[in-house]
């Protein structure tokens, strides 16, 4: 598993009311609170309350092209570096139109930055030498149109999961059914997926999206508030099914990404990814597979008759695996089941209904 930058409109792209939260963000929770969560606000919605002159803006951004790189068998790459930095100073200016220009300009006069230049090198610094993840750094992540809000303690999303909301997409235009229906994203994570759903299905359906993480709850509840999706998408707080148990028999999909990573293979992932992305997000046991098999075993008893699920594996094995279990031990169950590749064109996805 790897991170992937992708940024496809300039700096970042708003949704309706983007700065501006009309409701008090909430979320059901079976489970009480340890103590209060510091959400962290994505950099390029920050209020441009802090300034500096251009020159030594022009010098922190040389500073940031010329600081050296650490030893690594996973070695960071220059280039991509280099636009990361451009987007760091896209988000961080006021007016990130300027960005053009301070290459060209040098002088006294003072811009308005989103976070202060001291906070610019130490986050610079965080990148580089920590392999803190880029998405953290600017806290948000572009991913396919829209901008969610992420933070240690909440999984980036891929650009691999984007197949779910093209399969749920294509199902739904052809089937009232689901597309009025309920549908439930387990370990959501940020949000991403329920969002997505949400946004397909229109307002007649409704989506209840779980975590067991009160980080991931929270982000989640931001981004769906930024996206005005309150009223079809309720987040819940609880361990996949078990905030579920009000709608068992009742949902029309079921879909989730869940950890897939063998426990021994987390040690070798990317340094962005083992070192600072949720090991809980991450580890799915001895062979990656504890987590899928209960989502198979809950999906039996939580779809409702025609109900569609879709699964994230790590890959062909898993797939195979699960299509074994789902024929051999779940005998029945499920119709229509099968394997959906990514967008690399790797066995990825297992599809099916519920009989």
């Amino acid at each position: 598993m790897k991170l992937s930058i992708t940024r496809v409109c300039g700096s970042w792209c708003k949704p309706p009311h983007t700065t501006t939260l009309h409701k008090p963000i909430s979320f059901y929770s079976s489970i009480p609170s340890s103590s209060p969560l510091k959400l962290q606000i994505p950099l390029f919605l920050r209020p441009p309350i802090h300034s500096a002159a251009v020159s030594d803006l022009q010098k922190w951004q040389h500073w940031a092209k010329t600081l050296p790189l650490p030893p690594s068998d996973d070695p960071l790459d220059p280039t991509l570096l280099g636009r990361e930095l451009n987007w760091l100073l896209e988000d961080a200016l006021g007016d990130h139109s300027l960005v053009p220009q301070m290459g060209i300009h040098s002088d006294d006069r003072p811009v308005r930055l989103r976070t202060s230049l001291e906070q610019l090198y130490c986050l610079w610094r965080q990148r580089i030498e920590e392999r803190r993840p880029f998405q953290y750094v600017v806290g948000c992540e572009h991913w396919r149109d829209l901008v969610l809000s992420v933070q240690e303690g909440v999984l980036i999303p891929r650009p691999e999961t984007e197949v779910f909301v093209d399969l749920v997409g294509d199902l739904v235009a052809k089937n009232r059914d689901l597309r009025e229906g309920l549908w439930a994203d387990l370990g959501t994570g940020s949000g991403a997926i329920a969002i997505a759903i949400g946004r397909v299905l229109g307002p007649r359906g409704k989506v209840i999206a779980t975590d067991l993480s009160h980080v991931a709850v929270a982000v989640a509840s931001f981004n769906v508030q930024r996206y005005s999706l309150q009223d079809i998408i309720e987040i819940r707080q609880g361990s996949w099914f078990e905030p579920l148990k009000d709608v068992e028999g009742k949902l029309a999909g079921l879909v989730s990404n869940p950890p897939y990573i063998p426990s021994d293979h987390i040690s070798g992932l990317q340094p962005e990814v083992g070192w600072h992305e949720p090991r809980l997000a991450l580890d799915g046991g001895m062979d990656g597979i504890d987590d899928l098999l209960h989502l198979c075993n809950g999906a039996a008893s939580m779809l409702k008759p025609g109900g569609f699920f879709i699964f994230e594996t790590n890959g062909e094995k898993q797939c195979k695996f699960l299509l074994d279990y789902m024929e051999n031990e779940l005998k029945g169950k499920f119709y229509d089941v099968k394997v959906v590749p990514d967008f690399a064109g790797i066995q990825r996805f297992v599809t099916g209904f519920h009989h």
